[in-house]
């Protein structure tokens, strides 16, 4: 694998994990409607390495005068993204790190 392509697949991976926080963020702002269906994000692997998420209404039953949204479960999900976003930053970042090494070593 190239440096290239892990980068490319940390990248993927942080704009799955931003498009995760942000359905969370939604469904938190929309805990008190009456009627609203939260939204949940499921991810799935790209042939090339990546990963993508897919936002889809949840199955589960919501009352006319309440929403399905569960704030404990939206937070952990806020957490779940923002400790999967660090560790693809780290990737990147140390591919980056990477490319300037070689960079160096070019020059020299």
């Amino acid at each position: 694998m190239s440096i290239s392509a892990a980068m490319g697949i940390s990248l993927s991976g942080m704009q799955a994990e931003t498009r995760r926080i942000s359905t969370a963020a939604h469904n938190i702002a929309n805990a008190e409607t009456n009627g609203y269906n939260r939204l949940t994000t499921q991810f799935s692997s790209q042939t090339n390495g990546g990963v993508s998420a897919n936002v889809t209404p949840s199955s589960s039953a919501t009352s006319p005068d309440g929403s399905n949204v569960d704030l404990g479960s939206e937070m952990l999900d806020v957490i779940g993204a923002s400790q999967g976003f660090k560790a693809n930053a780290a990737v990147f970042e140390t591919g980056a790190d990477m490319w300037d090494v070689l960079m160096t070593m070019v020059r020299d």
